[in-house]
């Protein structure tokens, strides 16, 4: 067995989750909907209110496997119940952000604003034009729509401008060196 796929999942008041026999799982919560459809070998056991992924060792020897859906299955129970949220900043003169509709645009120094479609499934709230938060409940499309947003103008290294994570780090270089003169 693996040793983070045998433990245990929780399921929170509000939150409805059911099997079917080919393996595909609903999750249902105050956050929306989501599905996840298991590998052959894989099932899950509910009891009461708790989780738990079996695997059957002759039809999938791999630990890794029951590990990662059993993180997927925990992504998911937790994504419907709370949702998931990422934020992003922009530094730099001029650097802002808004919402029109269901697009987001962005002006970020070049000579045209850029637009990106929202995802229905994704919440965008845009505070004082340089904060952006993402919020939905599929943790993989929050953080792929944020790493969207932030491949428009990635962070440069020497004056720190363009969109970063909250709480991202930069490491800065120092600029070109002057020559010393004779």
């Amino acid at each position: 067995m693996s040793r983070l796929g045998k433990t245990p999942i929780s399921i929170p008041q509000g939150v409805e989750v059911k099997a079917t026999k080919e393996g595909l799982i609903t999750f249902k919560g105050p956050k929306g909907t989501l599905e996840l459809k298991l590998p052959h070998g894989l099932h899950l056991k509910i009891d009461g209110s708790v989780l738990m992924l079996e695997r059957d060792e002759k039809l999938v020897p791999k630990k890794a496997v029951h590990g990662l859906y059993r993180s997927l299955v925990k992504n998911n129970v937790e994504g419907v119940f709370e949702g998931f949220e990422v934020k992003l900043t922009l530094i730099g003169v001029g650097y802002r952000a808004n919402v029109a509709g269901s697009k987001l645009e962005l002006q970020l120094g070049y000579s045209h604003p850029t637009a990106l479609i929202i995802p229905k499934t994704i919440q965008i709230a845009v505070d004082k034009g340089t904060a952006i938060s993402v919020k939905g409940a599929d943790k993989k499309e929050v953080g792929q729509f944020a790493a969207t947003i932030r491949g428009m103008k990635p962070p440069e290294p020497y004056k720190g401008k363009g969109i970063r994570y909250e709480n991202e780090y930069v490491r800065k270089k120092d600029g070109k060196a002057a020559k010393g003169k004779a």
